[in-house]
């Protein structure tokens, strides 16, 4: 068997199993690296932005044939490439041993879980906005989504409690 992570001894050396950090680039994302760095300790990570194919702005915009067909979703995975970056830099400043991955997929629960699948995540982490009630029925939950459908651990960090 063995040993929990954290615990000072051997368990500090890495395990097999990677995790996959959900990061959108917001101060949410980051608490939720921290806290998984504190719970779980050294370990691999992916660490995945996924951007919308097109935003509502641009489905409109891609109605126009001046815009080619697949520009926005260019630009998008490019912008989630980007912020997986910037997130696998905060992971790696937290003590994970951490790759980057961007992409763009609708539902965005969808592209999580299917990561998840790929690298045979032990568990998925993912910020919380903290909405409730009706707020949480009309903007969703991506999070709620996430444990729904991933079919395996989902570690949801929310936020502190006074930002609620």
């Amino acid at each position: 068997m063995r040993p929990a992570a954290g615990s000072g001894d051997a368990s500090d050396a890495m395990t097999d199993e990677p995790i996959l950090i959900c990061y959108d680039g917001s101060a949410g994302a980051v608490r939720a690296i921290e806290v998984a760095a504190t719970l779980l300790g050294r370990r691999d990570a992916v660490v995945l932005d996924v951007g919308p194919a097109l935003t509502p702005a641009e489905s409109i915009a891609a109605m126009s044939s001046v815009v080619p067909g697949g520009a926005f979703e260019d630009l998008n995975a490019a912008a989630a490439r980007d912020r997986s970056d910037q997130g696998t830099e905060i992971a790696r400043s937290s003590g994970f041993a951490a790759e980057p991955r961007g992409m763009v997929a609708a539902p965005t629960w969808e592209g999580i879980a299917d990561v998840a699948q790929e690298i045979d995540a032990s568990v998925i982490v993912i910020g919380s906005r903290g909405l409730t009630g009706v707020r949480e029925l009309v903007e969703g939950s991506l999070s709620h989504q996430v444990a729904e459908h991933a079919g395996r651990p989902v570690l949801i960090v929310p936020p502190p409690h006074d930002e609620r």
